[in-house]
């Protein structure tokens, strides 16, 4: 058995709560794209309720091996419709609350993977 250490040559989320992720020591109070590659960028929603399908044509475009969709305080599925151009580039796609993709997402950066994790940052009631 080989074991190799984990890489964090990219982001790491640090922390996170209702309202709030940490990524390294910054607090951010939006949602975000955030990718094992260096990507991070806002995410133009702030409710599950707000997705569309051009939400996730544009996420099909960074090209990663695993999208994680982080779905906000509970989790939510997306129509399968809207997950086709992923698919069709052979993106792999998990569904989760917020709080597990954070913790999936420090994982599979940290073995190297190329993740993308879409993260819903809901502010708490909403």
């Amino acid at each position: 058995m080989k074991f190799q250490p984990d890489r964090f040559d990219a982001h790491s989320i640090t922390g996170y709560g209702p309202g709030w992720i940490s990524v390294g020591a910054e607090k951010v109070h939006s949602s975000l794209v955030i990718g094992s590659r260096g990507l991070r960028q806002a995410w133009d929603c702030t409710r599950f309720e707000d997705l569309s399908a051009d939400h996730f044509a544009q996420l099909a475009l960074l090209d990663a091996e695993v999208l994680l969709l982080g779905s906000g305080d509970r989790l939510r599925f997306v129509p399968p419709a809207w997950l086709a151009p992923l698919m069709q580039r052979h993106i792999g796609v998990e569904t989760m609350d917020t709080a597990a993709a954070c913790r999936t997402y420090n994982i599979l950066a940290g073995e190297g993977r190329h993740v993308v994790a879409a993260l819903l940052v809901q502010t708490p009631g909403n």
